[in-house]
This record gives C-alpha cells, sequence and structure tokens, in this order.
C-alpha cells in the first residue's frame, strides 16, 4: 500500500519522521558472564520528546559465547525460535544457514518493535532498524527478524514488512535473514531514507507515487528555499576560492595526469587546458554565487552547469559532514520542508541542461588512447563558456575578480 493509500484508508496522513529520536541502552554488572557473546539493547523512540515506541535488537556473537545456542535458548520466546534454527545442539551453524551467509558468527536479531499510532508503519519502523543496525554492526553481520506469526515476535508484522523493505529474505516460516556483506543493505537502507526524507518534506507525499508530469506541476517545487540558495552560495564560493588559488600557483601551465585539487579533479582533456580556460572556470563559480545572492540560478553556458553540478555536490558534503558550517550559513533564514530537497533542486535547476557533460567529452577514448588524448587539446573545452543563446549572455566586460 503506497503513502497516498494508507492516508486514505486510515485518514491519517504518515507522522512525519524528523520529529523522531532514538536512545539506546545497554547495561549489565560488570563481572556478569551470561553478557559473553550475547547483549541486548533497548531503543528508546521518541517524537519531540515523548515516547512513541520501542525497538528491541539483540547482538550474538557466536565466537565470545560459550555455548550460543544455550544462551538465546534461555532467552526464551523469539531468540529461542533463532537458536533452534540457526544452531545444532553441537554449536555448529545449520548447514542451510552456513550456506546462505557469509560470517554467520555475528547476529544481530530484531525480536521485539512497538509503536503508538501514527508511527505504526512499515517504513517508519524500516528507518528505525537501519538507524539501529548503522550503530550496532558493520559490514560483516547476518541481521534476523521474525516474520508475522513467529513465536515470541512482538510486533512481528512491522518487523517482517521493515526487513522486507531492508531488503532480508525469507528463511524459513518464522525468520527472514540479511547478510550485510552482499551489500543489498546499503542500498535498500538509502531507498527507505530517501522515501522518509520525501514523506517529512511533501506531506507524506512519495516521490514515486508521482509522475513527472505531476512532479513539476507542484507550484511548491518552482524556486529554491532561501537556506538552500544560502548553502549553494556558500558551496560555489568555496569552489570558487580553491580556484583562484590554483589559478596563482599554476599560471598557464598544464596539469600533469594524476594531478590533485579542483581542476585535477576534472576529466583527464581538462588537464590540458591554459590559465585562461581555467580563469574562465573560475568566473563560472562567481557567476553562480552572484545569482545566488539573490536566491535564484540561470545557467548561460555549459561551463555554469559542469559548476552548478561541482556545486551541489560540495553543498550535499557540506550538509552532511559540517553543521556548524551549514547552521552559520543558514542563520536567521526561514526553514521551510524543501530545504535541502536535493532531487527537487538537481530537477528544478537543471531542467533542460544535460549534467553528463563532462562523461561527453571522454566518449570514444579508450584507456590506451588517454595518453595521447592528453597531447590534444580537445574543442569541447573551449565551447564550455560560449553563451547557449546569444540573446542572454552574461555582460562580456564584467571581468574577473581577480586580475
Amino acid at each position: 500500500m503506497t503513502d497516498h493509500a494508507a492516508t486514505a484508508a486510515t485518514g491519517r496522513a504518515p507522522a512525519d519522521p524528523e520529529r523522531l529520536a532514538l536512545e539506546f541502552r545497554h547495561g549489565g554488572r560488570l563481572m556478569d558472564p551470561t553478557m559473553a557473546g550475547v547483549q541486548i539493547w533497548q531503543v528508546c523512540i521518541t517524537a519531540d520528546g515523548e515516547p512513541v515506541g520501542s525497538l528491541r535488537a539483540t547482538r550474538a556473537l557466536w565466537w565470545t559465547a560459550i555455548r550460543l545456542r544455550e544462551r538465546l535458548t534461555d532467552e526464551g520466546s523469539f531468540l529461542a525460535v533463532v537458536a533452534q534454527q540457526l544452531l545444532n545442539p553441537d554449536r555448529s551453524f545449520t548447514a542451510a544457514f552456513d550456506e546462505l551467509v557469509k560470517r554467520p558468527e555475528y547476529m544481530l536479531i530484531f525480536d521485539r518493535c512497538e509503536m503508538v499510532p501514527p508511527w505504526d508503519d512499515a517504513l517508519t519502523v524500516a528507518g528505525v532498524v537501519a538507524a539501529a543496525i548503522g550503530r550496532l554492526t558493520d559490514n560483516s553481520f547476518v541481521l534476523v527478524f521474525p516474520r508475522h506469526g513467529a513465536h515470541g515476535g512482538v510486533g512481528a508484522q512491522l518487523l517482517e514488512q521493515a526487513g522486507t523493505l531492508l531488503a532480508a529474505v525469507e528463511f524459513t516460516d518464522e525468520l527472514l535473514v540479511l547478510d550485510t556483506t552482499t551489500g543489498a543493505l546499503a542500498g535498500a537502507s538509502i531507498r527507505v531514507r530517501d522515501r522518509l526524507i520525501d514523506r517529512a518534506r511533501h506531506g507524506g507525499v512519495d516521490r514515486d507515487d508521482l509522475d513527472e508530469e505531476d512532479w513539476f506541476e507542484n507550484q511548491e517545487y518552482q524556486a529554491l528555499t532561501p537556506r538552500m540558495a544560502a548553502l549553494l552560495r556558500l558551496a560555489v564560493e568555496q569552489l570558487s576560492q580553491e580556484a583562484w588559488q590554483e589559478i596563482a600557483a599554476l599560471g598557464d601551465e598544464a596539469l600533469p595526469r594524476g594531478a590533485g585539487g579542483l581542476f585535477g579533479s576534472l576529466p583527464l582533456v581538462i588537464l590540458r587546458q591554459e590559465g585562461g580556460w581555467r580563469r574562465q572556470m573560475a568566473r563560472a563559480f562567481d557567476d553562480l554565487a552572484a545569482d545566488l545572492a539573490d536566491g535564484y540560478v540561470v545557467l548561460l553556458c555549459r561551463g555554469e552547469v559542469m559548476a552548478l553540478d561541482l556545486g551541489i555536490r560540495r553543498a550535499q558534503n557540506i550538509y552532511r559532514n559540517r553543521p556548524r558550517l551549514l547552521a552559520q550559513a543558514v542563520e536567521g533564514l526561514p526553514a521551510e520542508a524543501r530545504d535541502f530537497d536535493w532531487y527537487a533542486c538537481s530537477d528544478l535547476l537543471f531542467e533542460g541542461h544535460d549534467v553528463s557533460l563532462l562523461d561527453d567529452v571522454l566518449d570514444g577514448i579508450e584507456d590506451s588512447d588517454i595518453d595521447d588524448a592528453m597531447g590534444m587539446v580537445d574543442p569541447a573545452p573551449l565551447d564550455w563558456f560560449s553563451p547557449f543563446d546569444d540573446t542572454r549572455a552574461r555582460d562580456p566586460a564584467r571581468g574577473f575578480r581577480h586580475p
């Protein structure tokens, strides 16, 4: 059932996941021998500080538990089911389980999930479970979920649905399993997170539920939010500063293969461009920064398309890894639901433009021909700063920020 269908059926929109917070709790006596190899974690889930649910996850470590099958069986309920179906009495793993997964000796078992309405939906629980996985495992664990009707599984139906969203597969009538070494979890977690972000920003609307025409017809997506414009401006200003610093250091020298820095990150055929070309690229960053100071972007040449593509990548990095810098950039600006919606930002700003142009520069050049290509001046980059439309070009007399 889609989010739209769920809303129609229940009369309530999915709850905003940005209100949720998680607190992880695990404790025990220092000298307690039963804690060896079995760690039970309680995840308390709150919305705006009020409890709305809980999740229980058990780390079962075969190497450190003396007899993991007996230890899990002693816990009873769903953990006992896991012990009986995955481990043999002689402490070995069952043949079917050992064949299915790469590292069976490290398990994270989800056996209890309780959520109050309106938070009791599979997508929200999948997001919570993914967060727990990220904190309690690495890429060598096996994840175990109860299936609906499994003995001792509290909230088994929600956990089964969440596990399925995260790419877990059926193992028995009572168990789903997911081997994190396969990489399937990473892609599934990204999809879950993206859907939750859409839900938070668009009032329960799932992007997958709308066709492209309906998406663009929504007037909410016709302009950058003030905070998004400020972050993009910061990003292109950083790139401009780096570009001008490299220009001052390099002069008209061509870059050697394997060079670092901003210009060294561009495709190989770009490396042979001289200082004049690099100055125009730096000016493209400056032109975009000037546009963004007024809250909009107009792309007038291929170089600006590339500059904006690099700017969005830099802005995403700031958003993920520089929270204090981000806070400074957007201080005093109103928050909106669509802030930092990278899908909508890219769709809006790149509409009608080809953002894969750098890949096109290298089309037809085989690896064995790279050295030959490095010795030529590729004509395509020379056209990057010619306007798409002569009637909508920037003032050619605007000069450069640096002489």
